[in-house]
């Protein structure tokens, strides 16, 4: 059997079904497919696009944390479901083609790009380890140039970053670079409000996913760490200095991040099937309707919300991951071990950090804010890390922090072009 994508479902159910398979004595071998050798804690990017979490520390090794699959480190470009073929490629191999007997798609998600002019070029995702990085070392090289810059236009131009996206994961990412920005002012001395910061969407509320009332209080914190939020309102156009706002203002900046949804991965539109919102429709069970031996969860699918009759689940690492679960019991079952079982969910809530001393959480549906909340926030992640030595790792992170300033050195490791949205997602750009 095949499953396509290491993110939370697929490592997931890779990790408890080859546990089932080896407790029921069954010797079938499970082949993971991914572009990486890896398992990525996405949820953890903004620290590192903030500096303040080395990326190895959110990277989970496969080969370590399930050594009974076989790896294939590949991309699946397309999918036969009728002769049962799977057709994947990669930089050290030409070509080459797998069957099945039964396929899990799990391959993800990618940002969601709109037909704005310049943003394939000029804009970035947070979805990839090269793109947090990327982030993080323009945020620095930009201050450095502004520096010793002579111009004050575009000095400041230097200095202005713009995030497009206020939920959740635009939101932290627009809170660590602020925190990293006031590290360096306060090393170069000089008043961090010259560094600007921009945070747009088309939403009428910032992270709506967390209810008003702790909406409002984001809002709040962030307006007072200077941050310049603009709700009605995403970009127009983008170029190499400067971005035109839908109320058509323009704003001088080299540097843009673009977070504001994602849509399934590439390779489920070579399916030919029915899909909502960008992922594969699927039943209950997680089957694809018609196809009983493939079966698919996480964000490239569009799994029925039992809890809420009609609606789907959200693309979360929380979903995701439990999907996994259920994906791997279903496919034992359809190996004839155990029973499968239909996906219901109970929402635990969101944990949503903020930058130093803050953060949000509704775990559970109790309403936290501050440091209460950024101490959920954290216990959650350290926990929720797959590996323990990337909890430890995370964990001392943490505590060093607590005492020492975010470093801020520019390393040079990641390229613009390795950084976009092709390089780095696999998103097609058509010219």
């Amino acid at each position: 059997m095949v499953i396509v994508g290491s993110g939370f479902a697929g490592f997931t159910c890779a990790r408890k079904l080859c546990r089932t398979l080896a407790a029921a004595g069954d010797d079938t071998e499970v082949v993971l497919v991914s572009p990486t050798d890896y398992m990525l804690y996405t949820p953890l990017l903004p620290d590192v696009a903030g500096g303040l979490i080395d990326p190895r520390f959110v990277a989970v090794s496969l080969t370590d944390a399930v050594p009974r699959v076989r790896l294939i480190v590949a991309t699946a470009e397309s999918i036969d479901l009728n002769n049962k073929r799977l057709t994947v490629t990669s930089d050290h191999h030409g070509t080459r083609e797998l069957t099945w007997d039964r396929l899990v798609l799990t391959p993800g998600s990618v940002t969601r790009l709109f037909d704005v002019p310049g943003l394939p070029e000029h804009g970035r995702g947070l979805k990839t380890v090269a793109e947090a990085l990327y982030l993080r070392e323009q945020l620095i090289r930009q201050l450095e140039l502004a520096d010793h810059e002579d111009d004050p236009d575009i000095r400041q131009a230097r200095r202005t970053v713009v995030v497009v996206g206020a939920s959740y994961a635009g939101t932290e990412l627009v809170a660590q670079l602020r925190a990293l920005a006031d590290t360096y002012a306060a090393r170069r001395g000089f008043d961090p409000s010259e560094i600007r910061f921009l945070l747009l969407d088309m939403a009428d509320r910032v992270m709506p996913e967390v209810g008003e009332k702790l909406s409002d209080q984001v809002l709040s914190v962030l307006r007072g760490r200077g941050i310049d939020i603009r709700l009605g309102m995403s970009l127009k156009e983008l170029t190499g200095d400067r971005v035109v706002l839908t109320d058509g203002t323009t704003v001088p900046t080299y540097t843009v991040a673009w977070v504001t949804g994602v849509t399934g991965a590439p390779v489920l539109g070579t399916l030919d099937l029915p899909m909502e919102r960008g992922r594969l429709t699927v039943d209950a069970d997680l089957r694809l309707p018609g196809h009983p031996d493939v079966f698919a969860g996480g964000d490239a699918a569009a799994v029925p919300d039992l809890t809420h009759p009609g609606k789907i689940t959200p693309p979360t690492a929380q979903h995701a991951t439990r999907q996994g679960k259920i994906l791997a019991r279903n496919v034992a079952a359809s190996l004839g071990i155990g029973a499968p079982v239909p996906y219901k969910h109970r929402d635990m809530g969101l944990v949503v950090d903020l930058g130093p001393r803050f953060a949000v959480a509704n775990p559970l549906g109790f309403r936290l804010s501050g440091l209460p909340a950024k101490a959920v926030t954290r216990a959650y992640h350290t926990y929720a890390v797959p590996r323990g030595l990337n909890r430890w790792a995370i964990t001392l992170t943490y505590l060093t922090n607590a005492v020492t300033p975010r470093p801020l050195t520019l390393l040079g490791l990641v390229s613009p072009e390795e950084a976009s949205f092709h390089a780095s997602e696999g998103i097609r750009h058509e010219v």
